[in-house]
C-alpha cells in the first residue's frame, strides 16, 4: 500500500501546474507535491497519479514516491490568496503527495539529449494510458542527476470519465505528433516487444489495489470499489497488447 502520512505544513502554492498543486510539508519529515481532492477533476485525477505512477514504477520507470496525505482544511487558515484557501477547505481527508525532486530541471527537448530506446518507452507507455498531457508545451519530465523522471499523470485513462464508451475509448490510436520526445526517434516497437508482456493481470491488480477505497466510492455502475479497480485493469490490460500498432504521428519507421 501506499505510504500514508499527515500534512503538518502547507509551504506554497506551484501556479504552474493548472490544478493548483501545493507544496508541504508531512509529518514523516518529507516534502511533497500535494495533489487535491477538491481540484479540477476531483479524484479521478488522483486515481489515475496512482495507477499510472504505479505501474510505471513497476515497468522500471523513474517516478516520484507517492503516498496518501491527510489534510486537515485548518492548514489553510493562513494562506492569504483565497483561491488557495477554498481549495484546502474543499479538501479535507485522503489526497495524494507526490516527492519532491529536489534539485530536478525541467525537461528541454533542445537541452537535453534522450536516446531512441528511452524515448520509446516513454511514448510506448503514454500510448498505454492515453497520456495527453506530454508535448513540448507541458513535458511532465523532470532531468535529475542525468536520469529521466516521470511526472503528472492526471490527464491520462479519459475512459474513466465515462465508463459506458470505455470500450470504445480503450481501442483508439494515440496521437504522438505533439510527443515532446518525438524528435528522438522513439522506438516504440521495441519497447512493446519489452514492455507489453510485463502488463498482465497480477501486475494490474497490484497496481489498482494501491487507490484508496475513498477515491473509487460512489462511482456509477459500480457496486464496489473492487468492481471498479478491475475496470481499471481490464481496460490497461486490452490496450497493452497491441497500442504500439496504433500509435500515430511520429513516422512509420518508429512504429513498426
Amino acid at each position: 500500500m501506499l505510504t500514508e502520512v499527515t500534512a503538518t505544513r502547507y509551504i506554497t502554492p506551484l501556479r504552474e501546474g493548472g490544478s493548483l498543486p501545493g507544496l508541504i510539508e508531512a509529518d514523516d519529515l518529507g516534502t511533497y507535491v500535494l495533489k487535491f481532492t477538491g481540484a479540477g477533476q476531483g479524484r479521478k485525477t488522483l486515481v489515475a497519479e496512482v495507477v499510472c505512477g504505479e505501474l510505471a514504477r513497476r515497468l522500471g520507470f523513474r517516478v516520484p514516491r507517492l503516498a496518501t496525505v491527510e489534510l486537515d482544511p485548518v492548514l489553510g487558515l493562513g494562506e492569504p490568496d483565497e483561491q488557495v484557501q477554498g481549495l484546502l477547505k474543499s479538501s479535507g481527508g485522503t489526497n495524494l503527495g507526490m516527492e519532491f525532486l529536489s534539485g530536478a530541471l525541467g525537461f528541454d527537448p533542445l537541452a537535453f539529449e534522450v536516446s531512441p530506446e528511452e524515448a520509446g518507452r516513454v511514448v510506448w507507455f503514454d500510448a498505454l494510458v492515453n497520456n495527453v498531457d506530454r508535448s513540448w508545451r507541458n513535458p511532465n519530465l523532470l532531468r535529475r542527476g542525468g536520469d529521466l523522471w516521470l511526472i503528472d499523470h492526471g490527464a491520462t485513462m479519459i475512459w474513466h470519465h465515462n465508463w459506458p464508451g470505455a470500450e470504445r475509448s480503450v481501442a483508439r490510436p494515440y496521437d504522438a505528433s505533439d510527443h515532446v520526445l518525438k524528435t528522438f526517434a522513439p522506438d516504440v516497437a521495441a519497447a512493446a516487444a519489452d514492455l507489453a508482456p510485463r502488463v498482465t493481470e497480477d501486475l494490474l491488480a497490484e497496481v489498482t489495489a494501491e487507490i484508496p477505497d475513498v477515491w473509487l466510492a460512489g462511482e456509477p455502475d459500480f457496486g464496489t470499489p473492487d468492481e471498479l479497480r478491475l475496470a481499471y485493469a481490464r481496460a490497461l490490460l486490452a490496450r497493452a497488447a497491441t497500442v504500439h500498432e496504433r500509435v500515430h504521428g511520429i513516422g512509420e519507421k518508429e512504429n513498426q
